[in-house]
């Protein structure tokens, strides 16, 4: 199955772009690959089973049929029906988030199908460029200039007593850390929905280095990064009720841009911190806790007495898939790099811990397992350890690939799963947060397991947020335990 990802900023709100791609009957009025469109049946453009029959502008047909769609969460998923073009299985979502500092939109344009190894390149690269790639330029073109002269207008009528003067720390272009450069910003009083955030405390994630790199496609530079940060809410735009002035929240999801001392975000995105949840530690814990609870309990429902492999043990992530996976009642395998962490995973609970070496982790694992293997492998790493990965499941066994540290996992032929009937995992983590009520079960969890002493999240390493290149050069060599976060300089009020 092979997997794309795509995304952009459009600059225009997102209510306007949403108008536009809501139309599931719509995208001939402005996609340059469709010619001819029209709904079988007589049935509405929204809904949901609605077949969209469209001609391409080279000639081709395609039958898509409208899976689901969300106004609360502006995005719907569709699947070809019919087509002549030589792929399978095709799903697609559409996704939108809003960029609130800046009233821009957050596009992501996703999907999963099959072709023949021979067109696999091909094929990916057409469907990229000529309708992901074109799509994103003919909505930005539709609506940049209309919204050039809308933010400018806009940006004038803001009073200055409702300004906000921060900080950010910006990447040039992709690169290393070197890249990194310090901004003077002001935050605008927030939009209807928006919460302006005076942020204290910042995560520091794997994921970004991805995206500072230019391994994701999350960003056009020069950008802010980051994913995830926690403080005070400031100010709360119109229609905001469940959140106050003095509140403690923190985030976890795109858009990128939380590398800045203050911030404006969606409401829904955020969620209200419990008492014994610090600011510093929300900062450290969210992205990778719900990443854990997400791998533990939705991904693969974990079992007492399954034997599960983690890559990393002494980690972010790892530190903590080792603990709630021992509290479960798993019999937990770590594999570290270096023998200085030994100890570390040991303490987070691994009942077993290898280090590559003269002995290779496959032998290694057949050794501890009597030769059957694990059931479950969560695999960060990628590239470096997959083989090894297929390898040392056993029979009916899972593999989940939720990082790729060393790398994007090259070409593989899935027949070589077969023998040992194993199933191959890649979630998008946001996938299962992506509506305020999944956020809340997740988080709601993840909370109940700090307050219970299920986890104990470690923040060994802090910088303040002009030092994040050192973050991210510690982060990047793997010779962090635990979480970084970047403490934030002081906002002032202009």
């Amino acid at each position: 199955m092979i997997k794309l990802f795509r995304s952009t900023v459009i600059d225009a709100p997102i209510a306007d772009v949403w108008k536009i791609l809501r139309d599931f009957n719509g995208h001939h009025k402005w996609h340059p690959a469709i010619s001819h469109s029209y709904i079988e049946d007589e049935k509405s453009a929204d809904q949901i089973g609605a077949i969209r029959n469209f001609t391409l502008a080279n000639g081709g047909a395609v039958r898509e049929r409208l899976l689901s769609l969300s106004d609360e969460d502006y995005s719907f998923r569709y699947e070809i029906v019919e087509s002549d073009l030589p792929i399978s299985n095709y799903r697609a979502k559409v996704q939108l988030k809003p960029i609130t500092d800046n009233n821009q939109t957050f596009w992501i344009w996703s999907s999963s199908f099959e072709t023949s190894p021979e067109q696999e390149t091909e094929i990916t690269q057409s469907i990229s460029k000529e309708i992901y790639e074109a799509g994103f330029q003919s909505i930005r073109d539709k609506l940049s200039k209309d919204h050039r002269s809308f933010n400018a207008v806009s940006t004038h009528q803001i009073p200055n007593e409702s300004i906000l003067k921060a900080k950010e720390m910006v990447i040039s272009h992709f690169g290393g850390p070197e890249v990194f450069f310090e901004k003077d910003i002001e935050i605008p009083p927030p939009r209807s929905g928006q919460v302006r955030i005076r942020q204290l405390a910042i995560g520091v994630n794997y994921i970004d280095i991805y995206c500072r790199n230019g391994s994701f496609d999350f960003i056009d530079v020069p950008a802010v990064l980051g994913f995830e940060a926690a403080g005070e809410v400031d100010m709360v735009g119109d229609g905001v009720t469940q959140f106050y002035p003095g509140q403690r929240v923190a985030y976890a999801c795109p858009p990128p841009g939380a590398y800045a001392s203050a911030r404006n975000m969606n409401a829904s995105s955020l969620v209200l911190l419990p008492e014994q949840v610090s600011i510093e530690l929300a900062a450290g814990a969210l992205l990778k806790g719900m990443t854990t609870e997400i791998l533990l309990h939705r991904v693969h429902r974990l079992q007492p007495g399954q034997t599960i492999l983690v890559y990393a043990p002494a980690g972010g992530v790892g530190h903590l898939l080792c603990q709630w996976a021992t509290h479960i009642g798993a019999t937990v395998i770590g594999c570290t790099s270096s023998r200085e962490k030994i100890e570390i995973a040991k303490k987070a609970g691994c009942h077993h811990v290898i280090v590559p070496g003269a002995t290779g982790i496959v032998s290694q694992i057949h050794e501890l397992t009597d030769g059957r293997g694990v059931d479950v492998i969560l695999d960060g790493v990628g590239k470096d350890s997959f083989h090894h990965s297929i390898k040392s499941l056993g029979k009916g066994g899972h593999l989940i690939c939720y990082g790729q540290a060393s790398g994007r996992i090259n070409n593989w032929d899935l027949n070589q799963a077969k023998p040992k009937s194993i199933t191959i995992s890649s979630p998008y983590f946001y996938d299962y947060i992506d509506s305020p009520e999944s956020l809340k079960a997740v988080s709601d969890n993840l909370f109940q397991a700090i307050n219970q002493g299920v986890i104990n999240v470690e923040l060994k390493h802090k910088y303040p947020l002009v030092d994040v290149a050192k973050a991210h050069r510690l982060l990047e060599g793997r010779q962090s335990t635990g979480s970084i976060i970047l403490s934030s300089d002081k906002v002032v009020e202009s």
